[in-house]
C-alpha cells in the first residue's frame, strides 16, 4: 500500500514537472503573452491531463513570477519583470567574475587540464564554428556554468545554476540572431586566452562586458517578440 501510494506521488510529480515545462515553454516561445488569460480547465484540456498537476505547474510559475491568479477571473501572464532579471543577471556576473578569479590563481598545468574541453569548442577557428544555433545556446550555458566547477566552490556553483535556470526563459533568445553567435565566439576565446594567460583583470573585464551585452540584448529581443506576438493575436502586421 506505502509502495503504491509513493509511486502515485512520483507519477503525480512527474506529470507536474511536464506540464511546468510546457507552460514555461509557452511562454517563451510567445505563445502565452502577458496579459492573457486562461483557466486550469482549459489547461487539463489542451495537455489531457488532471487538474492536480496542472494546478502544482501554475502555482511554481506563480512563485517563479511568470502567472497570477485570481479568484474570479483564474490565470493571467504576468509582463517580464526586467527589475528582477537584471537582479539575477547582476548575481551572475557577481559569481562568474569571482569563479574567474579563482581560476586564475591555479597553476599553469592545473588550469590547461580544466579548461582543455572548453578550450576544444570555443578556441576553434571560424569555418569550424558550430552552425545550429540552439546547440550554441545550450553550449554557451555549460561555458559558464564550468567556470563555476572549475572554480571549485560547489556552494556558488550551486547557487550559480540556480540562477541559470531561472534566466533561461530569456537568455536563450540571445541565439536566435546569428550575428550574437558570432559575437559568443568571439568574446569566449577572448575570456579563455585571458584565463589560460593569467591576465586575471583583463578576464573579468572582458567577462562583465560579455554578460553585461548579452543582458541588454535579450532584453530588446523579448520586447520586440511580445510586440510581435501581442500583433500576431490581434491580426496586426508587424516586422
Amino acid at each position: 500500500m506505502t509502495e503504491d501510494l509513493l509511486v502515485a506521488d512520483d507519477v503525480r510529480t512527474s506529470r507536474a514537472d511536464s506540464v511546468y515545462a510546457l507552460l514555461k515553454r509557452d511562454i517563451a516561445d510567445f505563445r502565452l503573452i502577458p496579459g492573457d488569460r486562461f483557466t486550469e480547465a482549459e489547461v487539463c484540456e489542451r495537455l489531457g491531463v488532471s487538474r492536480t498537476p496542472v494546478r502544482q505547474a501554475l502555482f511554481r510559475l506563480k512563485q517563479e513570477g511568470f502567472v497570477d491568479v485570481s479568484f474570479r477571473a483564474g490565470w493571467r501572464v504576468l509582463p517580464f519583470d526586467f527589475s528582477k532579471l537584471d537582479e539575477l543577471y547582476e548575481l551572475r556576473q557577481l559569481l562568474e567574475t569571482e569563479a574567474v578569479r579563482r581560476v586564475c590563481t591555479m597553476d599553469r598545468e592545473t588550469m590547461d587540464t580544466a579548461l582543455a574541453a572548453l578550450a576544444e569548442i570555443w578556441l576553434v577557428a571560424p569555418e569550424l564554428r558550430l552552425s545550429d544555433l540552439a546547440h550554441v545556446g545550450e553550449l554557451d550555458e555549460a561555458f559558464h556554468c564550468a567556470l563555476l566547477d572549475v572554480a571549485g566552490n560547489t556552494e556558488m556553483a550551486r547557487v550559480h545554476r540556480e540562477v541559470t535556470e531561472r534566466i533561461r526563459i530569456v537568455r536563450r533568445l540571445d541565439f536566435t540572431r546569428q550575428a550574437r553567435v558570432d559575437a559568443t565566439y568571439d568574446e569566449h576565446a577572448a575570456i579563455l586566452r585571458a584565463i589560460l594567460a593569467h591576465r586575471t583583470d583583463e578576464a573579468t573585464r572582458l567577462l562583465r562586458s560579455h554578460i553585461g551585452t548579452s543582458q541588454a540584448e535579450v532584453r530588446k529581443i523579448t520586447l520586440h517578440e511580445v510586440y510581435l506576438a501581442k500583433n500576431r493575436a490581434h491580426g496586426g502586421a508587424a516586422s
